[in-house]
C-alpha cells in the first residue's frame, strides 16, 4: 500500500502580505501534487467581507472549494472565530474519513490553536490511520504545552503502534518536537527519520527556517520533497511539503 501526503499553510488563500487573492491558483497547485491526503493550515472557513471585495471569491468554504472533484472527504476545525468569520485547519482525503474531532489547545485568547484529528480508512491498511493536522503557537512555552497535549491525546486514542501521521505548521524552528513527539509516540520525521534536521520551509521564496513538518509511525518514507520558489512563493509564504509513504509489514 502506498500513500502520498502533503502539508501546506495556505495563508487563508492570500499571497504574502495579503497582496493578492490566490485561492484559485492554490487549488491548481495542490492538484498538481497528486496526493491522497492534504493537511492544511490557515484555512478560511468563513469570511463575510471577502465576497464583497473579490468577485471570484469561492461560494463554498475554502476546504470544500479546494477539495472539489478530487478529495471526496473533508474535515475542518475552526480555531480562530471572529465577528466576520473563522479559520483553522483542514484535512482533505481521497479515502473515507471515519471520524473527526478538533481539540482546542489554545494557550491564550489572542492565539487560537487546535488539533484536527481524523481516523481514515486507507485501502490496504487493516486499521484506521490516525491523522492529525496541527498549527502550533508562536511562543516556545505554548508549543511545548500543545505538543504535550498532542502526545497525551494520541497515547490515549492511538495506542499500541497504531498507524499515525501528524503534519502541519509547527512553528518549531528550534526543533523541540522531536524531543516530545518522537520519544513519546515513536514517530519519525519524514525527511530524516531522526538522522538530520527537518527541512527548511519558510519563507517559500528561499526557505531559511524549519517550521513545517511531517511525522509518521507505521510507514516507511520512500521520498520527501519541499516545494518552494516559483510558482509556490506566489501562493503562500510557506513551502508545501510532500511525502510518499509505504505501510510497514
Amino acid at each position: 500500500m502506498k500513500l502520498r501526503i502533503c502539508t501546506y499553510n495556505i495563508h487563508k488563500g492570500f499571497s504574502q502580505f495579503n497582496r493578492r487573492m490566490v485561492v484559485h491558483d492554490l487549488r491548481e497547485r495542490l492538484r498538481s501534487l497528486d496526493v491522497d491526503l492534504v493537511f492544511l493550515q490557515e484555512v478560511q472557513g468563513l469570511h463575510l467581507h471577502h465576497p464583497l471585495r473579490h468577485a471570484d471569491w469561492p461560494a463554498h468554504p475554502q476546504h470544500e472549494f479546494l477539495a472539489e472533484d478530487v478529495w471526496h472527504q473533508t474535515a475542518y476545525g475552526g480555531n480562530a472565530v471572529y465577528d466576520h468569520g473563522h479559520h483553522g485547519n483542514a484535512i482533505l482525503s481521497r479515502h473515507a474519513i471515519l471520524s473527526a474531532d478538533n481539540q482546542d489547545v489554545s494557550d491564550h485568547r489572542f492565539e487560537r490553536r487546535g488539533l484536527l484529528h481524523c481516523e481514515i480508512a486507507v485501502p490496504g491498511v487493516d486499521t484506521p490511520v490516525h491523522c492529525v493536522c496541527v498549527h502550533l503557537g508562536l511562543m516556545a512555552g505554548s508549543r511545548r504545552r500543545q505538543m504535550e497535549a498532542l502526545a497525551e491525546r494520541m497515547e490515549r486514542l492511538a495506542p499500541d503502534g497504531a498507524p499515525l501521521i501528524i503534519a502541519g505548521d509547527f512553528n518549531d524552528w528550534r526543533n523541540r518536537a522531536d524531543d516530545i513527539l518522537c520519544r513519546r509516540l515513536g514517530l519519525v520525521e519524514a525527511f530524516g527519520a531522526g538522522r538530520v534536521r527537518p527541512p527548511r520551509s519558510f519563507p517559500s521564496a528561499l526557505p531559511l527556517f524549519r517550521l513545517d513538518r511531517i511525522y509518521v509511525r507505521g510507514f516507511d518514507v520512500s521520498r520527501a520533497d519541499v516545494h518552494y520558489g516559483e510558482p509556490w512563493s506566489r501562493i503562500s509564504d510557506h513551502a508545501a511539503l510532500t511525502a510518499d509513504l509505504e505501510r510497514m509489514h
